[in-house]
């Protein structure tokens, strides 16, 4: 394969995980239009029927690799349950803490904690251009998360708010895993499809009791209902499509990295639809974030070089 075809795969996967970013920084709000329902229902609603679509979807690709899933068996249970606790420990953290500030925490972390997965499994390198770089998006999500004056907490309290980052940590960690082991089914050779597919319906299946004893109060209101529809179709469904595509191109590091740019749709729809508000010093961790991404993707590695 060609140089030129690498990088031109290389953009459409980094154009893709871009995609599903934009997508996804619209969860946080989105369930804010649902105030009655807990977050674990909503994480729960959202990535449980949103895994089983991309099941749904990708069946035919999971069939076909069913002998490369059967061999990575340990790697697949492990990463689907990664995403059955993400969506409960995120909407948790947002609950706890607000949109932003659980949003920051929880995609801020994560490339850190993808970072760290590779290192130990000997497919990634601290060079110097990832150390300027992270080191840039890390002050810039410190700064975006510390514009926050407004956090929606359960009581207002420091516990609360503790809590909620605590939670988001826990999310960071779980979505660098799952990130990190659909790579590896991937470049197992694995479709992106198959990996994704089986995996999120997987997560999904697991989500299903949570949702059965959590989520009546999601029927309680066309609203709710909506919010639940949209959740599932659009950024668990949609943007883990692009995110699976993206995932065949770019490791898991580089990635969870990109997705740094969902705290900042997250936070510049918190400020417009949620009423919360963005300093000076918020400004100034958005155009971090952006330098941050600009180091780590101006001469990016494929994942067929590894």
């Amino acid at each position: 394969m060609s140089m030129d075809t690498r990088n031109k795969q290389q953009l459409s996967g980094i154009t893709a995980i871009l995609t599903a970013s934009l997508l996804w920084g619209t969860t946080g709000t989105a369930a804010t239009f649902a105030p009655e329902v807990s977050p674990v229902a909503i994480g729960a609603a959202a990535m449980g029927f949103g895994g089983l679509l991309q099941a749904l979807l990708a069946m035919r690709k999971i069939q076909q690799a069913r002998i490369t899933l059967q061999n990575h068996l340990t790697l697949l249970c492990l990463g689907a349950l990664g995403i059955a606790v993400y969506p409960l420990a995120f909407y948790s953290s947002i609950h706890l803490s607000g949109v932003a500030i659980g949003t920051v925490v929880s995609i801020g972390a994560a490339p850190l904690f993808s970072a760290l997965l590779e290192k130990m499994t000997g497919h990634f390198h601290f060079t110097k251009t990832w150390m300027i770089g992270m080191t840039t998006g890390l002050a810039g999500i410190a700064l975006l998360a510390s514009s926050e004056s407004s956090s929606v907490m359960v009581d207002g309290s420091n516990t609360a708010n503790l809590l909620g980052i605590l939670c988001g940590l826990i999310a960071a960690l779980t979505y660098a895993f799952y990130s990190w082991a659909a790579h590896r089914l991937i470049t197992s050779g694995a479709s992106s499809g198959a990996a994704m597919g089986s995996m999120f319906g997987l997560g999904g299946l697991l989500l299903m009791p949570v949702l059965y004893y959590t989520g009546a109060p999601l029927l309680a209101s066309s609203g709710n209902l909506l919010v639940g529809i949209y959740m599932a179709m659009v950024p668990m469904g949609l943007g883990y499509i692009c995110f699976g595509f993206g995932l065949a191109y770019v490791k898991a590091s580089l990635a969870t990295t990109l997705t740094l740019t969902e705290p900042v749709v997250a936070t510049v729809l918190a400020v417009f639809l949620v009423g919360e508000e963005l300093t000076s010093s918020g400004l100034t961790g958005i155009l971090l974030i952006f330098i941050c991404l600009y180091f780590l993707t101006r001469t990016p590695k494929v994942a067929s070089e590894e």
